[in-house]
């Protein structure tokens, strides 16, 4: 599929400055890079500002606080009327019925995000997979889901991959250096495993909030309700795809594009509203994931206590050797010291007696 990939900068985003007669191309104070990527996978990596964000996808500023990457808070997927604002870390996102906004393209951990969201946010049918695509017609299964579900798929997939990779590499240095501390206990040994403990406590912090997150969806079907965004789109709002095309400039046919990608996502959105199983079955697969890597960080920590419980009961029994000599030494001392008190003065000695 062809990829129209263009970098903008509207008027209102950027502005120029003459300095010595040459003009200067600036970023706009209170701008952030952004990337537009809609369901046919066109695409605007682009400097805007938060208000124009926000009024696109009707977000409130306390919603989009939660992606300021200066801000301190933990992973976070929220359901507003018209979009869903995903905090995970690194992944900073807004997805619509019809596009996703994803923070900082630039990133080396959101690059890959962007590859996976290209290849999977299209929408296959059969004849396009007769026409010489089988890879995707594989995959067509799970594109027949909405469109924001593909989206939100796509970033849970990626942090919990990430956060399980974090962890095998921690597991590929930690039981080592666990075993060498057993076998030698040195300062060298003690402070590596220190820090080990230190990056295992954090990355322990990291992947519980984002399976503490994932746990509150499940708990709650009104906030699972809440992510059907284009149930809640063709249920009755009148909302139309002609503001998620306003950023495609010179591209007429896009508009028609998101269309059909809406009518596409239509199919699996009529129903039951309370119907929330295919959410719950989504989110329960990544729930399983991150718990898994969770129950590898525990182990890792109770194998780090058993290790230092060992390690506390070898210098346990060394402290009682050593206060054992000290004894020893010390009855030595005494016993000399009396010897000689009996040699130097025989006559006290016999005085006693």
């Amino acid at each position: 599929m062809a990829r129209d990939v263009v970098a903008v900068h509207a008027e209102t985003e950027t502005t120029s400055l003459e300095e010595g007669g040459v003009g200067m191309l600036v970023k706009k104070k209170g701008t952030s890079s952004w990337i537009l990527i809609d369901s046919e996978v066109n695409e605007r990596v682009m400097d805007i500002d938060k208000y124009a964000i926000m009024h696109r996808v009707q977000i409130h500023a306390r919603d989009f606080r939660i992606l300021d990457p200066l801000l301190s808070y933990p992973s976070t997927i929220l359901g507003r009327e018209r979009a869903i604002v995903l905090n995970l870390e690194h992944i900073k996102a807004i997805i619509t019925a019809e596009e996703v906004l994803l923070r900082d393209p630039s990133d080396d951990n959101v690059i890959p995000v962007i590859e996976e969201l290209r290849r999977r946010l299209p929408v296959v049918n059969a004849n396009h997979a007769e026409l010489g695509c089988p890879h995707d017609f594989e995959t067509g299964e799970e594109d027949e889901s909405p469109f924001e579900f593909r989206a939100l798929e796509v970033f849970l997939e990626a942090i919990c991959s990430f956060h399980a990779a974090r962890t095998t590499e921690l597991e590929t240095d930690a039981y080592p250096a666990l075993d060498e501390l057993t076998s030698k206990i040195s300062s060298r040994n003690l402070d590596r495993v220190r820090k080990l403990k230190s990056a295992m406590t954090r990355l322990t912090a990291r992947v519980q909030k984002v399976r503490d997150e994932l746990e509150r969806l499940l708990d709650d079907d009104d906030d699972m309700a809440d992510l059907y965004l284009s149930r809640k789109l063709y249920s009755g709002s009148p909302v139309s795809g002609s503001g998620a095309a306003s950023w495609f400039v010179g591209s007429p046919t896009i508009g028609s594009k998101i269309s059909r990608a809406s009518r596409a996502s239509l199919m699996t959105v009529h129903g039951d509203e309370n119907d929330v199983e295919e959410l719950e079955m989504l989110l329960e697969a990544y729930f399983m994931q991150i718990d898994g890597t969770l129950n590898k960080l525990t182990s890792l920590r109770e194998y780090i206590d058993d290790t230092e419980d060992y390690i506390n009961i070898q210098l346990d029994n060394h402290r009682n050797q050593l206060i054992q000599l000290e004894l020893f030494l010390s009855s030595g001392t005494t016993k000399k010291e009396k010897y000689k008190l009996e040699v130097e003065y025989p006559s006290w000695t016999n005085h006693r007696v």
